[in-house]
């Protein structure tokens, strides 16, 4: 039986997510219908990617019996309020990053999704790459011995674009590129909690951060750093210095096909796109859907891959960082 998916908004983040579930077998995952908060632009979607159904509503998406999950690609000011929608219909919930805005936000979805028991899983699509799921399991051969240091960096010149800048939309570098940096330490860590988190930034005049370092200590003097920033390009890769040898994700490292292994590089191609995308490498979002089928096919609630537990604490890295660089969302305030 193929995974029959809802997609929940018409932007470009759905586009390439459905783009890429093509690359997938036929048998395996279907899109049944699309909803959008204006009808012709889910009519619009539906027609564009041979969708049955389209809905002007999220509301109809979330009545659908004919739906086995759905992706949840709205601006994540909306993750909450469309999010519990869903998971209260009883509906499987893949949502894209970040979660929420802050950890309330993100610790009302995931008591939810418990409570309906329903699978919730927050769409950090590196995490199901194979370069990721390589990492992992060099980590787990102790490969390099023990890590002491952890760098992950990514840049982007954005500030031309609002939903990267307003703060009425969810903006700044950390919430939108940064999360990458930082879920991949705690990937490289395990999902340990950081013994202190140290963030210095600026801000905008619209008062989200444009740029941000954080510097986060573990136990057993074991170190990280994270920069990024929507004002430059940076080299978007990220480096594990362990006790007997280093290992490198390249650029781009939050949705990469190179592995560098001290020294020795491995190569894992993605497949072409049926239509142009909107961001790079975005047929890996493939990974992330085949995850979502084998946790449902398993009767799975949560994915190990990316666990609820480790969604929650990357939130609460990311509210620290906000708060020593003061930046404030309407949504802290609730």
């Amino acid at each position: 039986m193929a995974t029959r998916w809802g997609i929940c908004g018409a932007g470009k983040i759905s586009h390439d997510f459905t783009v890429a579930l093509k690359t997938l077998p036929a048998e395996n995952h279907k899109i049944v219908a699309v909803a959008a908060r204006i009808l012709q632009n889910a009519e619009e979607f539906a027609k564009k990617h041979n969708i049955p159904k389209a809905y002007g509503s999220y509301e109809e998406l979330a009545k659908d019996p004919e739906i086995d999950v759905v992706y949840l690609g709205v601006l994540h000011t909306q993750h909450l309020r469309v999010g519990l929608l869903f998971l209260r219909a009883g509906r499987n919930v893949l949502c894209e990053k970040p979660f929420a805005m802050n950890s309330r936000e993100v610790k009302q979805l995931i008591a939810s999704a418990r409570e309906n028991n329903v699978f919730l899983m927050e769409g950090i699509w590196s995490r199901c790459f194979p370069v990721h799921v390589e990492v992992c399991r060099l980590l787990a051969e102790d490969t390099v011995g023990e890590v002491k240091m952890v760098k992950a960096y990514f840049g982007s010149p954005q500030l031309h674009i609002p939903r990267s800048v307003e703060k009425e939309l969810g903006g700044g570098a950390l919430l939108d590129i940064g999360v990458y940096c930082l879920q991949f330490v705690l990937m490289v860590y395990r999902g340990e909690r950081p013994e202190s988190v140290h963030a210095t930034g600026v801000r905008l005049e619209t008062g989200v951060d444009e740029s941000m370092v954080v510097v986060l200590k573990f136990s057993r003097n074991r170190m990280a750093i994270c920069g990024f920033s929507i004002a430059v390009a940076m080299p978007n890769d990220a480096t594990i210095c362990g006790t007997k040898g280093t290992i490198t994700v390249p650029f781009p490292m939050w949705c990469p096909t190179r592995l560098v292994v001290n020294g020795q590089e491995s190569q894992y191609p993605l497949p072409e796109p049926s239509m142009p995308l909107h961001y790079t490498n975005s047929t890996g979002l493939r990974y992330e859907a085949e995850e979502v089928r084998q946790c449902l096919l398993k009767g799975l609630k949560e994915s190990s891959q990316m666990s609820l537990e480790e969604s929650s604490l990357l939130t609460e890295i990311m509210d620290e960082a906000r708060r020593q660089v003061g930046v404030v969302f309407p949504q802290d305030g609730e």
